[in-house]
C-alpha cells in the first residue's frame, strides 16, 4: 500500500493539470424578452405592475416546502433553469432533483448546471451521463483532475483548490430564482434521521432575477468552469447499467414517495402563479462575489464583503446576527467590540459545540466568547434538538421549521435591512470561496428577526453569560423552570472539549 500511495502521489506532482477550456461552448441567460413570454414570466410580469421596481419574496424556512419549490420550477419551466451550487448529494433528494432537470431537458428546457466539484461526492457517472442530453451541461467550479482521491488536489495545487464555490441559486425562464443557504441533499431537505439543518432560502422574483441571470452567466463564462466532458470518463456499460439500477431503486423507495407527495402539497410555485402565495415585496439588491475569486483574482472592491458594507452601511441602533460557522478572528472581535462601545445592540445566533457539524470551526469562535460577553454582546448556541412552535415562528422563523444543526445565513442591521444568502460570518467566506444573498430593504422582515430574538431564540438555544465571581462562561437554560445554570459545554464529552481547545491555539482561522 505505501508504493500505491507513493505512486500516486507522484503522479499527482508531475502530471495533473486541467485541460485547455478553448473548446468550451458560450451561452447566456434567457432574454428578458423571451422571459416575459413564459408562464412564468408573464405572472411576474402581472405581479410587477402592482409592485413596480420592488422584488417578491416568499421565505422558504420548511425543509419540505424549500424541496418543493425546486422541483416546481423545474416543472414550471419552460425555456431554461440556470442552476447553481456547493454541494449536491447523490442521495434521495438529490436525485430526485436530478430527474426533475432530465424530466425538464426532455420537454425542451435548456438546463445549465454548475456545481463544485469539491461538494459533489460519487456522482461523475450520474452527472457525465445528465451532460450527454442535448438540452443539458453540467460544468464544473474549479474541478480535481484525479477523482479517485480529490484530497490530493489540496497537495498538487492548494491555492486553487482551497478555493469553492459557496453560491446557491436556482433560476426558472429568468423570472423566478430560489437564493440561500440550502444545498441539496437530504439534510437540507429533512429527509434523513442524521444531521438536519435549520436552514433559509428566499423565493425571489422581480427586476433583481435578472442580476441573478447576469452573475450566473460571469461564473458559467469564467476560467474556474470547466464542462464535465473534459474532467469526467465515460461511464462503462457496467456503470450505466448500475445507474440505472440506482435510480430505479430511488424511484420506488418510501422516502421518494413521500416527496412526491410533498410537490404535491407545498405547491408554493402553483400559488404564486395563482396569486395566492403571501408574498412580501421590497427593494431588493443581490450581492456577489466576482468569480475571479475562485482563482484569487479578484478585487476586493468586487468582494461580497465590499458589496454588503457598501448596501448595509454601518450599523448605529443594532445588529442580530444568525451564522452556523461564526469565527470572527481577533479583528472581527475588535469590529464588534468597538460597536458596541458605541451602544449598538448586537445579537448573535450561532451553533453550540453538539450541534454544530463543523468542530474545528467552533475552536475558532469559542476563544472570543468572553470577550464578545464582557463587551455586553449577547450570544446564544442553538440546542441540537430545535422545534419551532406553531404561530409566528413557523412561518417567519429564520431558524427554520426543524433541525439539529443552524444552517441559515442571515444578519439584520438598524431595524431597517436584511442579508439573506451564502455568506458565513468566516474568513473563508470573506477571503476564500465565492457567495451570494440578496440586501434586503425590510422594517417588516427585521422586526421579524426581532421578534424571534426575544421570544423563540432564548427558549431554543444555551444563552451565553459570564459568572458575577471569576467571569466564568455560564450556558443558561431558560427553557427549564427554574433555570438551569451549566458551567461547561451543554451535552459535550470531555474529549469533544479538549479537541476545541487544542484547535483554538492553531493559526488556522484563515482556513475555517
Amino acid at each position: 500500500m505505501r508504493w500505491l500511495a507513493l505512486c500516486l502521489l507522484a503522479w499527482g506532482l508531475l502530471g495533473c493539470s486541467l485541460p485547455s477550456l478553448e473548446s468550451r461552448s458560450q451561452s447566456v441567460a434567457l432574454s428578458a424578452a423571451h422571459s416575459q413570454q413564459t408562464v412564468l414570466g408573464q405572472a411576474v410580469a402581472h405581479s410587477m405592475q402592482l409592485h413596480p421596481g420592488l422584488a417578491g419574496l416568499y421565505l422558504l424556512t420548511d425543509p419540505h416546502e424549500a424541496f418543493a419549490a425546486r422541483i416546481e420550477l423545474s416543472q414550471q419551466a419552460e425555456q431554461t433553469l440556470d442552476i447553481q451550487y456547493y454541494i449536491w448529494r447523490g442521495d434521495i433528494t438529490g436525485q430526485l432533483m436530478l430527474d426533475a432537470l432530465k424530466d425538464a431537458a426532455d420537454r425542451g428546457v435548456r438546463v445549465r448546471l454548475l456545481l463544485d466539484d469539491l461538494g459533489v461526492s460519487q456522482l461523475d457517472d450520474e452527472l457525465y451521463l445528465l451532460d450527454t442530453h442535448p438540452n443539458i451541461e453540467v460544468r464544473f467550479f474549479n474541478p480535481f483532475v484525479f477523482r479517485a482521491f480529490k484530497p490530493l488536489g489540496f497537495v498538487t495545487d492548494f491555492s486553487r483548490a482551497n478555493r469553492r464555490m459557496h453560491n446557491k441559486s436556482f433560476t426558472a425562464d429568468n423570472a423566478v430564482t430560489v437564493i440561500g443557504g440550502r444545498n441539496v441533499g437530504d439534510e437540507y431537505f429533512g429527509a434523513t434521521d442524521g444531521v438536519l439543518f435549520a436552514d433559509l432560502d428566499v423565493l425571489v422574483l422581480g427586476p433583481v432575477v435578472q442580476d441573478v441571470s447576469d452573475s450566473f452567466d460571469a461564473y458559467w463564462a469564467s476560467a474556474s468552469s470547466y464542462p464535465v466532458a473534459l474532467i469526467v470518463k465515460p461511464p462503462s456499460k457496467r456503470q450505466l447499467s448500475q445507474l440505472d439500477a440506482r435510480a430505479r431503486k430511488v424511484e420506488r423507495s418510501p422516502e421518494a414517495a413521500i416527496y412526491k407527495d410533498v410537490v404535491s402539497d407545498a405547491s408554493v410555485v402553483n400559488r404564486m402563479l395563482a396569486q395566492s402565495l403571501p408574498m412580501h415585496w421590497a427593494a431588493t439588491k443581490l450581492v456577489v462575489d466576482d468569480p475571479a475569486k475562485g482563482l484569487g483574482e479578484a478585487a476586493k472592491t468586487e468582494l461580497i464583503t465590499h458589496h454588503i458594507m457598501r448596501m448595509m452601511g454601518q450599523p448605529t441602533k443594532s445588529m442580530d446576527l444568525v451564522s452556523p460557522y461564526f469565527v470572527p478572528t481577533d479583528l472581527g472581535v475588535d469590529y464588534f467590540v468597538d460597536l458596541a462601545a458605541q451602544g449598538v445592540e448586537i445579537r448573535i445566533l450561532t451553533n453550540s459545540l453538539v450541534a454544530t457539524d463543523v468542530l474545528p470551526v467552533h475552536s475558532g469562535y469559542a476563544r472570543h466568547r468572553k470577550r464578545l460577553l464582557g463587551a455586553g454582546i449577547e450570544l446564544f448556541e442553538l440546542k441540537p434538538d430545535l422545534e419551532v412552535a406553531n404561530g409566528f415562528a413557523a412561518q417567519h422563523s429564520f431558524m427554520g421549521s426543524s433541525g439539529s444543526s443552524l444552517h441559515a445565513k442571515t444578519f439584520a442591521i438598524d431595524a431597517e435591512r436584511l442579508f439573506i444568502g451564502s455568506f458565513n460570518f468566516d474568513p473563508r467566506s470573506a477571503m476564500l470561496n465565492t457567495e451570494m444573498g440578496f440586501v434586503i430593504d425590510s422594517p417588516e422582515l427585521v422586526a421579524g428577526m426581532n421578534q424571534l430574538f426575544l421570544k423563540q431564540i432564548p427558549e431554543r438555544s444555551w444563552v451565553l453569560s459570564l459568572s458575577e465571581d471569576q467571569g466564568q462562561l455560564q450556558w443558561l437554560d431558560l427553557s427549564q423552570q427554574p433555570k438551569m445554570v451549566l458551567t461547561t459545554e451543554p451535552m459535550t464529552t470531555w474529549q469533544q472539549r479538549l479537541a476545541v481547545q487544542l484547535l483554538s491555539w492553531l493559526p488556522i482561522d484563515w482556513l475555517l
